[in-house]
């Protein structure tokens, strides 16, 4: 038997995908990557990968592709030691990421990594599988997937893990799978994977971006730096709603540097012309994950006592997009006789 330790990845776009390269690269790991929409281009051919860190590489897989989530118990499976899950996060689609995973986990002996953006993530996972050690991934590279296995990724990765909190486990169980499974992940030497405890201030400072950048970039489809170009969106959006999670953040005990929102306007690289990760679904036609990204935020400054009026503003919007989604993938009944698509079967003068 193999002493490598297996891990089940669902979602291998391009995050997932040099989250695999990664893992596989450190020699440690065996990846089983569950793949959705590119299963049969990957299976056939492979991913190609244009990377920052690993440079080229032409028809790289895994140790297996597969296109469903296994049953280990009822397929006789080997447990696997890890589940790294990078699918976007939208608790308003079913199936919820509980319910995709629930079929790989092995109670009491699988650790999941949710490397996955936004504030109380963990908490559907600690509810549905109350004796496995949840962990935080804070991914800060920079990846797209430009057509079905083909990975470009262009910011280098760094990716910060630390232990959920969870009253059912040992926080010293917890901390000791997250510094495992970060000694893994940075084992090839192209990367960097810091362990930090703190899950809650590393969430709060990636939200200064997430929570602002990624939904006005998918409202107004404008890229970061045509955003800082025009200036109107920076001052009466982004500003405004960075410094409302700022001050949030403080609230809830974590202080951000002062001159964090400054600095996170001015992160990306200007000449990337850096489309976020959100804007990139609504261009696709896939849903966005603004549950976590703005509506939490939002409640946990509510409770804090934090207005957030241009956030509300902005998550209003982000619930127009994703009603406008679920209607074009047939999730939403119109009323009969509506027209089934705005503006083509009849025109007005007026």
């Amino acid at each position: 038997m193999s002493d490598k330790k297996r891990i089940l990845l669902i979602g291998s776009g391009g995050v997932g995908t040099m989250a695999a390269f990664s893992l596989e690269a450190s020699g440690l790991a065996s990846v089983t990557a569950v793949l959705r929409s590119n299963y049969e281009a990957v299976s056939k051919n492979g991913f190609n990968i244009e990377s920052v860190d690993y440079g080229t590489h032409k028809g790289w897989k895994p140790t297996e592709v597969i296109n469903s989530v296994p049953n280990v118990f009822d397929e006789g499976v080997e447990p696997f030691d890890y589940i790294v899950v990078t699918t976007k996060n939208c608790p308003d689609i079913k199936p919820t990421v509980s319910e995709i995973i629930a079929p790989a986990v092995t109670a009491g002996h699988t650790a999941i990594v949710l490397i996955q953006n936004g504030l109380n993530i963990e908490k559907p996972l600690i509810k549905s599988f109350p004796r496995n050690i949840i962990i935080s991934g804070v991914s800060l590279g920079g990846t797209e997937e430009n057509g079905h296995g083909n990975i470009i990724h262009n910011d280098h990765d760094v990716l910060i893990v630390g232990p959920f909190q969870n009253s059912n486990i040992s926080s010293n169980a917890a901390l000791a799978a997250a510094k495992e499974f970060s000694e893994i992940y940075k084992k090839s030497g192209n990367v960097i994977c810091e362990l930090n405890e703190d899950v809650g201030f590393v969430r709060w400072r990636k939200l200064v971006y997430n929570a602002c950048f990624n939904p006005v970039a998918a409202i107004t489809r404008m890229d970061t730096s045509r955003m800082r170009l025009a200036r109107t969106p920076i001052d009466d959006l982004i500003r405004p709603a960075m410094w409302e999670v700022w001050n949030a953040a403080k609230a809830a005990g974590h202080e951000l540097p002062a001159e964090h929102v400054e600095k996170t306007i001015e992160a990306d690289p200007f000449d990337v012309w850096c489309k976020p990760s959100m804007l990139q679904d609504v261009l696709k036609g896939n849903f966005i994950e603004h549950i976590n990204l703005v509506w939490e935020p939002i409640q946990e400054a509510e409770k804090l006592g934090v207005p957030t009026p241009t956030l509300k503003i902005i998550f209003a919007f982000c619930q127009t997009l994703q009603w406008q989604a679920k209607e074009a993938k047939g999730l939403v009944t119109l009323p009969a006789g509506a027209l089934p698509a705005l503006g083509l079967e009849s025109t007005s003068s007026g």
